[in-house]
């Protein structure tokens, strides 16, 4: 089907998607939920879980397969904007005075998790990986989605509580970012040795991914500072958006070519972007008032329309399998996160508000399953387990932070900061 001939049903899809996300993100707002968990709900209510389930007609009328090419590339997009966002907003600046305890908090909440979901991987291999996709890959793909942590959705908790700006919250930030670089580096290193054909070819692309890393932090990064104090003034708003998405995308365009997914290169981009200055941050915020509300919908619909509840209805071993994930994703990183605050001193409600926060999963984590649902290395049944995990981990982030600080803080915490930050997320 040609776009011209799309057209008319693209009009029903993404307008669909995006009052269906905002109408769930704002019920769940007002449950003190972070949003994202309504943006996932709704997605999964319109895929084959419930809509297509309750009423095809209403679901293929809705998002026929004709168009779903087309939102899932206006999806992809809203998804590079995204991690352009999250890598800008990303401030290791967080790191000054809580380094010890952050890298070991994150350290900790990395490689306990990425331990357990390796050994799961084992008994997990024969029953759930897809025909034709090796052990290590796999094994790789579901250790690292068990070590993920949702740095923007943490950053919007935090605001919500009143706590960013606090001790709690600044070691939070802090933890998280570590977290947040670390488990990317990982994926990459697991998307070059499933797309990679041979060790080498894997070597290769993981090299070549840190090499454009530090040209962009040690050659782009400085340039663009220096750009942004001398002739940013000089140009039009309209100009600086354009010079950021052209940026992003042939950064994105860049990693693509190294052999990595096209969202590390945004990422990058973001992390590479300087900070603090008035045009970017006013573009910033212009470019995230477009896609957070429009386009990434249509990315929670498409993993709504990729989970399917009801293959896991049908056999009680699957909800088994579901369980023990969700054991792992707990046990590995609010375990493992609040263990480490402990031991680094930190006071015990405030060292379980840690695990709790670095346990979030959110968005970040349906980024990394689309990846791995895309290159083949999970099936839809993994898939699905695992959003269900996500989630879960996310929904009770919140209750669990207010549990532990309501409970009454070991220390007391300062008034949150007059001015909070431009998260990602609305």
């Amino acid at each position: 089907m040609s776009a011209a001939e799309a057209m008319p049903a693209l009009l029903v899809a993404v307008p669909a998607a995006v009052l269906a996300c905002q109408a769930g993100a704002s019920l769940l707002r007002r449950l003190g939920q972070p949003p994202v968990i309504g943006e996932i709900t709704m997605g999964i209510v319109l895929g084959p879980s419930l809509l297509g389930w309750l009423w095809p007609a209403a679901q293929h009328w809705l998002f026929p397969e004709s168009v779903l090419p087309y939102t899932s590339v206006l999806g992809q997009l809203g998804l590079l904007a995204f991690m352009f966002l999250v890598g800008l907003e990303l401030d290791l600046g967080a790191l000054r005075g809580n380094s010890r305890t952050a890298v070991a908090v994150s350290q900790a909440g990395i490689l306990l998790p990425l331990g357990l979901g390796a050994l799961l991987a084992f008994p997990m291999y024969d029953h759930l990986a897809p025909d034709g996709v090796e052990f290590t890959p796999f094994m790789l793909f579901v250790a690292v989605a068990m070590a993920i942590t949702a740095f923007p959705v943490l950053a919007r908790i935090l605001v919500d509580r009143g706590l960013y700006g606090t001790p709690l919250g600044a070691l939070a930030m802090a933890c998280a970012a570590v977290d947040d670089v670390a488990a990317w580096c990982l994926l990459a290193l697991v998307v070059a040795f499933s797309t990679a054909g041979s060790p080498l070819d894997a070597l290769t692309a993981a090299g070549s991914t840190v090499a454009f890393g530090a040209a962009m932090l040690l050659l782009v990064r400085p340039l663009l500072a220096r750009w942004a104090r001398g002739r940013a003034d000089r140009v039009s708003d309209g100009v600086v958006m354009v010079l950021l998405f052209s940026g992003l995308s042939v950064s994105a365009l860049a990693t693509d070519m190294i052999g990595v997914h096209t969202l590390f290169g945004a990422f990058l981009f973001g992390v590479a972007t300087p900070r603090g200055h008035r045009r970017i941050e006013a573009s910033a915020a212009r470019l995230r008032a477009v896609v957070v509300p429009v386009l990434l919908p249509l990315f929670f619909v498409h993993t709504g329309l990729s989970t399917e509840i009801g293959t896991l209805a049908a056999d009680p071993v699957q909800w088994l399998w579901t369980g023990a994930l969700l054991a792992v994703a707990v046990l590995g990183k609010w375990g493992g996160a609040a263990g480490a605050a402990r031991a680094c001193g930190q006071p015990w409600r405030q060292a379980m508000s840690i695990g709790a926060l670095m346990n979030c999963r959110g968005l970040t984590e349906l980024v990394v399953l689309s990846i791995g649902l895309e290159l083949g290395v999970i099936g839809p049944e993994l898939f699905t387990m695992l959003v269900l995990v996500a989630l879960i981990t996310t929904a009770v982030t919140s209750p669990a932070v207010s549990r532990f600080v309501s409970a009454g803080p070991a220390t007391p915490l300062p008034e949150p900061a007059a001015t909070a930050p431009a998260e990602p997320r609305p």
